[in-house]
């Protein structure tokens, strides 16, 4: 699974990898060191043709949900790459609604005798991390405003993962953007990374909080 990443990366460089159509407004983009499912994260759509930057809720809502927010308790933030196409909750997005989810990069935790080790991934060639994702938009039944939300799709470990945890985000190269956002790649394209993709290390377990500061940069340092 991916339950907490990070973003340390500029406007600019979203702008160059993603392609983003000129329309889209300049964005201050912080550093955030620990972020959590049901807040904002940074998502790439397309619309028209035209790839756009859209801010998303992290734990999609599907757009047939007639209950409220509060009331939806299944955890939505990851997709299952194995049954995506088919569970209810996003089979309806993985046809018509995909987006990319950008990271500097991603947290992993492994069982020792200790507790829980947090580990931080990153790509040794030190550029985003792009997860394939899917999204859909929600009309809030209490306010009549609406949501719009993502999810983060994850499949099997790579070997060089596996030493930590037997799943993992499925991360896009460039070429296949185009392919994945307008639908005409399927589940073949949801396969492990190549195995020198990632680096990872160990890291402090205040990052097990989902409280711990977001802007605590202390927090990717390896321990």
């Amino acid at each position: 699974m991916c339950g907490r990443f990070t973003r340390m990366y500029t406007w600019r460089e979203l702008w160059e990898l993603y392609a983003l159509s000129p329309g889209n407004a300049a964005s201050n983009l912080q550093p955030r060191f620990n972020i959590c499912p049901t807040t904002t994260i940074d998502a790439v759509i397309e619309q028209d043709g035209k790839r756009v930057y859209q801010p998303m809720r992290w734990g999609l809502v599907p757009g047939w949900w007639k209950k409220s927010l509060k009331e939806l308790r299944l955890a939505t933030f990851n997709a299952r790459a194995e049954t995506v196409a088919e569970k209810p909750f996003f089979r309806s997005s993985f046809k018509r609604k995909r987006c990319l989810i950008p990271a500097s990069g991603y947290y992993e935790w492994h069982t020792t005798p200790e507790g829980k080790q947090p580990y931080y991934f990153t790509r040794r060639d030190g550029h985003i991390i792009t997860i394939a994702g899917l999204w859909d938009e929600w009309k809030n039944p209490e306010t009549n405003k609406p949501l719009q939300s993502c999810t983060m799709i994850i499949g099997a470990a790579n070997k060089f993962v596996s030493q930590i945890h037997e799943r993992m985000p499925i991360i896009l190269k460039p070429d296949q953007f185009e392919p994945w956002l307008s639908g005409k790649a399927g589940l073949e394209i949801l396969k492990p990374a190549a195995e020198r993709v990632l680096q990872k290390h160990q890291v402090s377990k205040r990052v097990n909080s989902s409280r711990t500061n977001g802007d605590d940069a202390t927090l990717i340092e390896p321990v």
